[in-house]
């Protein structure tokens, strides 16, 4: 009886201690941390076909599969992108990248999209790639995307993207501040 209850009592010791440990290796992912870099970037999307034309020079997307009959939010939209990114909201600044990817309406009764992309960054300030994907949540003011990795400048990094709708023209063109917070940085 008494080994029994040695066995409980280490069985209980090494609970606690793994709890403990757990917890304080948790601490670089405190949601006060300050994150390793920050910017801001503007995303500009141009749908090709969208309301005004179809202007093949100046668009930067096109959907690729057509819209459903089940409400009016664009539900089954697939668009393929290939948007400037650019530090202020001028459409014309030179872009500092490229986001390459996809989105798709996702929800039924709601706006709603779905991102999985890359910034390719070409410039003097950054050279590498950022891979973001996550939920957009199109109606609500803010929303925040997984940064999943990258390349070059941005090794391995991990952060969020936080979107915040800039300017919205229909389906002819949409703007996207995109506040990048990396809290992993090689």
């Amino acid at each position: 009886m008494r080994g029994h209850n040695l066995f409980f009592f280490i069985l209980i010791l090494l609970v606690l201690i793994s709890q403990q440990c757990v917890v304080g290796s948790n601490n670089r992912f405190d949601k006060h941390q300050k994150p390793c870099k920050q910017f801001v970037l503007y995303y500009h999307d141009i749908l090709f076909g969208g309301v005004g034309g179809d202007d093949p020079v100046n668009a930067t997307s096109a959907a690729v599969t057509n819209v459903t009959n089940l409400g009016n939010n664009l539900f089954g939209m697939l668009v393929v992108f290939d948007d400037p990114m650019t530090k202020d909201q001028n459409l014309h600044s030179p872009p500092v990248a490229r986001a390459q990817g996809f989105y798709f309406y996702d929800r039924k009764t709601t706006f709603g999209a779905w991102f999985a992309y890359t910034l390719v960054f070409n410039s003097s300030d950054y050279k590498g790639t950022l891979n973001i994907m996550g939920a957009d949540p199109i109606t609500e003011k803010t929303r925040d995307l997984s940064v999943v990795g990258g390349t070059g400048d941005f090794f391995m990094a991990r952060g969020i993207a936080t979107f915040q709708t800039d300017t919205f023209q229909g389906t002819k063109y949409f703007r996207i501040k995109m506040d990048i917070k990396l809290y992993e940085c090689y």
